[in-house]
């Protein structure tokens, strides 16, 4: 019984470290979102700014730039480090 308890822990401290290694992936991953977000943003500002200028349909890259999704969902916050340590 103690053997398949200590092989549980040990497995359970795997999905753990995975879990937070998964965890920073996709932190890293919705940061390059924001900046490509942001990137494409600004260039349709511009993009509609040029066409105003110019005269041409403002509207038009105006109504693109209101149907970009909202990135800013609240990331999850870090968990607790659990030491994975094998049982006494």
């Amino acid at each position: 019984m103690e053997r398949l308890n200590s092989e549980l822990y040990l497995h359970n401290c795997y999905i753990i470290q995975e879990n937070e290694r998964l965890r920073k992936k996709a932190q890293r991953l919705n940061q390059e979102n924001q900046a490509l977000l942001s990137e494409l943003k600004h260039k349709l500002s511009l993009a509609n700014h040029k066409a105003t200028k110019h005269g041409a349909a403002a509207a038009s890259a105006t109504s693109t730039a209101a149907t970009l999704p909202h990135l800013n969902h609240p990331t999850s916050t870090p968990s607790n480090s659990i030491p994975c340590k094998k049982p006494n």
